[in-house]
């Protein structure tokens, strides 16, 4: 049995897939959730130079990783909607943002927590989080953008030209550790090499990450039904869809 993509690339079906599945995603984000906290916050040994002030990583590391992610998902879907002319792809463009957006801002915000007892301040203006602060701009920007035009298509378009521009961010933080000599310490899992960390440590790390992806990828799809319903508001089976839960 092969999966039919341009089936669900038309919103209606799109629409009712996303039904069936939001309720395992939200249930599957919520149980790593909570196995990850309980293996970072109480299995994890703590750190020899940072001591327990660490564990934000369970929330830093994710959020951060998310925060790019999502702000490259953006980027591809601008291009597919560009090259396609499809609507859905926008939608998911659009749908993705504010989900980055608060990522973007849980990263800096645990950053804080963590860089003020490692290097006695809030902020520094450290490659690493100077690049990240610059992404939630962007996300805000583009959220921005998006409600400064009434028009949809006009609104997609214009959207997408700016995603693909400032996609370029990325790489900038990704490798600014790298480039640059910067307080930010460097990434502790790399291709190649062996983690940096206990298996604690790890598994902690692999299980947040996942909920991250889980919630991101619910939070985003909720949206999306949204987006979809009030794009296709004059169409049937939105009418027939609506009159039905009344």
């Amino acid at each position: 049995m092969t999966f039919n993509w341009r089936r669900y690339a038309s919103p209606p079906h799109c629409y009712r897939l996303i039904s069936r599945i939001l309720p395992a995603l939200w249930a599957i984000s919520l149980l790593l959730g909570v196995a990850g906290l309980l293996t970072g916050l109480l299995l994890a040994p703590g750190d020899v130079q940072q001591g327990e002030g660490y564990r934000i990583i369970f929330i830093h590391v994710p959020a951060s990783w998310m925060s790019m992610i999502i702000y490259l998902a953006i980027a591809l879907w601008a291009a597919v909607g560009l090259v396609l002319n499809t609507s859905l792809s926008f939608m998911l463009m659009t749908a993705l943002a504010p989900t980055g957006a608060a990522m973007t801002a849980l990263s800096l915000l645990s950053g804080a927590l963590w860089g003020k007892p490692m290097w006695g301040a809030w902020w520094v203006w450290d490659a690493r989080l100077t690049s990240e602060l610059i992404l939630l701009f962007l996300y805000l920007a583009l959220l921005a953008l998006r409600a400064a035009i009434d028009d949809p298509r006009r609104a997609d378009r214009a959207c997408a030209l700016f995603a693909l521009f400032s996609v370029i961010n990325i790489p900038i933080i990704y490798f600014s550790v790298r480039w640059w000599n910067t307080l930010h310490q460097g990434p502790s899992i790399t291709m190649g090499q062996a983690p940096a960390m206990s298996d604690q440590v790890l598994l902690g790390l692999v299980l947040m990450t996942l909920a991250a992806w889980a919630y991101s990828l619910a939070m985003s799809f909720s949206r999306l039904r949204l987006l979809i319903l009030q794009r296709q508001a004059d169409t049937g089976w939105v009418k027939q869809l609506t009159g039905a839960c009344r």
